[in-house]
């Protein structure tokens, strides 16, 4: 029967050496069952990334549901391949970075006291941590040199090069989550700092729950797509189907106990946490956008518009956006043709509204006139004369004297409904594609004057209210 044991030990211990889940399942037998598909799945994805040709993983999964441990067991098991792979971690502070390494150190050093209990030399025999050289956050194997560094953002990465970076849940709260200074500083300091240690060919795994759309997974997500870099991404839900309470893994976490966390933390913080939706992305006002390939026209091509129309708000303060819609009418719904979302000076942007209403023929432009907005309506419609040559467009000012939030919020649907955009607009105009995806229903907003001016379209077009034209 003993024998028996250790012929089926030796067996799971050769499928450790080569599939990484095996390895986890022969280390934590309890947690990794194979019944348990997300975790399987998580395993193997680590795998096929590191054997792979992608750059970057970003991986999102709920709390207690083992990514940190995996990723510690990772650690173990790539070191126990390649003796030459030189890692470093990151985590939330110094105290979870230097655990983080004392496991994995702890767990390549382990002596075998028992013959039928696996441990790390079972699986990578002769693979040990070198001797005088086995700190708790920075330690080699011997035969190689730095092999290991744990830091944090408030820690050190000088003098390391790393062929593999692995940074582990930065955001502990909501109030972390929610401040920006916190977030600009994680990407500081991803850019600054770990992408500085990154050797040639090295490869990045970010490993969190989601809290913020800016938090770092949101930010590597957008740096993947707009470098271009070979990434993927995992998104694991705790709950699965909400209607039929099936859950990723109801041994980890029930549908009762979720609803019973749910109802503790709040609807926003339980859906950032385990439904890996971000905070600011659950409350924001637009659910959807209407986008267009063509415009339209009729059978022979010619345009199918009533007219051609300009929105302006313009900046009240120093740090506030000139926004400038300029869209296409047809059967009462606005096709936007030209956007001009800036914090540059009035002297800058009176040229820009009107290079863009002379170019585009608009023949009504509407200003508000708040805070300085007639005297840009004015120097708008000089330099179309002076400089353009053109009477074309009609310029109007006026006075906003309406609620802005409560304007905001009661055009939202129509704006939704009947406002249709590029179908690369996020692309041309990046900034106003951000502000309107990002404009929160409730709480604070940085800015508003995206949404304002594209209410201003509802206003007009949707006879809510406002009507100059």
């Amino acid at each position: 029967m003993n024998d028996y044991k250790l012929i089926k030990l030796g067996a799971k211990i050769e499928l450790a050496k080569n599939e990484f889940f095996y390895y986890c399942n022969l280390k934590a037998p309890d947690f990794y069952k194979r019944n348990r598909r997300y975790l399987v799945e998580l395993c193997n994805e680590l795998q096929k990334f590191y054997e792979g040709n992608d750059n970057v993983l970003i991986i999102n999964e709920p709390p207690r549901h083992g990514k940190s441990r995996t990723a510690g067991l990772f650690v173990e098991w790539v070191l126990g391949k390649n003796q030459n792979e030189k890692i470093m971690t990151g985590s939330y502070n110094e105290t979870l970075s230097t655990m983080f390494s004392k496991n994995v150190r702890n767990s390549i050093q382990e002596e075998k006291a028992d013959k039928y209990k696996p441990v790390f030399s079972d699986v990578f025999p002769g693979v040990k941590i070198k001797r005088g050289d086995g700190a708790m956050n920075l330690w080699s194997l011997e035969g190689g040199y730095n092999n290991y560094l744990a830091t944090s953002p408030t820690g050190t990465a000088t003098g390391f090069g790393a062929s593999l970076l692995i940074i582990d849940d930065l955001i502990k709260s909501s109030l972390e989550a929610n401040n920006a200074a916190v977030l600009e500083k994680h990407w500081e300091w991803f850019t600054n700092t770990m992408l500085s240690r990154l050797e040639e060919g090295g490869k990045i795994i970010v490993i969190m729950t989601r809290w913020h759309s800016e938090d770092l997974a949101g930010r590597v997500l957008e740096w993947c797509k707009a470098k271009n870099k070979k990434y993927k991404h995992i998104s694991m839900k705790a709950i699965v189907d909400n209607d039929k309470h099936q859950m990723l893994c109801s041994e980890v976490l029930s549908y009762e106990s979720a609803m019973d966390k749910k109802s503790v933390m709040g609807a926003d913080i339980f859906s950032a946490n385990y439904q890996q939706e971000p905070i600011d992305l659950k409350g924001k006002l637009y659910s959807r956008f209407k986008t267009y390939t063509t415009l339209p026209v009729d059978e022979k091509g010619n345009s199918l518009f009533t007219g051609i129309y300009s929105y302006s708000d313009t900046a009240d303060e120093g740090l506030d956006y000139l926004c400038n819609l300029i869209y296409g009418v047809y059967n009462k719904e606005a096709y936007i043709l030209d956007v001009i979302y800036t914090q540059e000076p009035m002297e800058v942007t009176e040229d820009l509204v009107a290079k863009a209403l002379y170019e585009f023929e608009v023949s009504r432009a509407l200003i508000e006139s708040n805070n300085g907005g007639k005297g840009f309506a004015r120097s708008v419609e000089r330099i179309l004369k002076d400089k353009y040559k053109s009477n074309k467009t009609r310029i109007k000012w006026f006075h906003q004297s309406q609620n802005k939030v409560a304007r905001i919020l009661s055009n939202s649907t129509w704006v939704m409904d009947h406002i249709y955009y590029p179908k690369n607009w996020r692309d041309k105009w990046p900034e106003y594609y951000e502000a309107m995806n990002k404009y929160q229903r409730e709480g604070k907003n940085a800015h508003d004057d995206a949404p304002d001016a594209t209410t201003g379209i509802a206003e007009n077009i949707g006879k809510k209210g406002l009507r100059t034209f």
